[in-house]
C-alpha cells in the first residue's frame, strides 16, 4: 500500500472535514467524482448532483456552519478512509457518526454515512 497515496487521500479527507464545518458545499463537491455514490441509512444517492443536494441540506438544516464537530478517529489506508465523529448543532445531537470513503485517482468515488441523530427539544 502506497504511503504517497495514503498521504494524498488524508489531505483530501482533512479538506472535506474543514469544508463541511464551514458549510462550503461547492468546494466540498470538487473532491467527488461525477459518478460517486453515497450510502446512507435512508438510501443510496448516485451521482455528484444528488450528493450535492444531500450536503446542501445537511449544511443548511442539520449541521450548519458554527456547529460543534469533533473528529474522534481518522484512519486512511491507500484508497480507503474511515472516520468516527460526534457533533452538535442548535437543533440536533450526534453522539456517534461514522463515514467510510473510497478514493480513486484523487477523487471520492464512494462514501458511507451513518449517525445516531437525536433532535433537541
Amino acid at each position: 500500500m502506497s504511503n504517497e497515496l495514503t498521504l494524498k487521500n488524508t489531505e483530501i479527507l482533512d479538506r472535506q472535514n474543514e469544508l463541511l464545518v464551514k458549510g462550503d458545499v461547492e468546494e466540498l463537491m470538487k473532491d467527488f467524482s461525477e459518478d460517486a455514490i453515497l450510502f446512507t441509512p435512508d438510501g443510496v444517492l448516485e451521482g455528484a448532483n444528488n450528493i450535492k443536494k444531500f450536503y446542501t441540506d445537511v449544511t443548511a438544516n442539520i449541521l450548519p456552519p458554527g456547529s460543534d464537530f469533533k473528529l474522534t478517529k481518522q484512519e486512511v489506508r491507500g484508497e480507503i478512509a474511515y472516520i468516527v465523529w460526534s457533533a452538535e448543532s442548535e437543533k440536533y445531537r450526534f453522539p456517534l457518526g461514522t463515514d467510510t470513503f473510497v478514493f480513486k485517482d484523487g477523487k471520492i468515488v464512494a462514501q458511507t454515512f451513518a449517525a445516531k441523530i437525536e433532535p433537541k427539544n
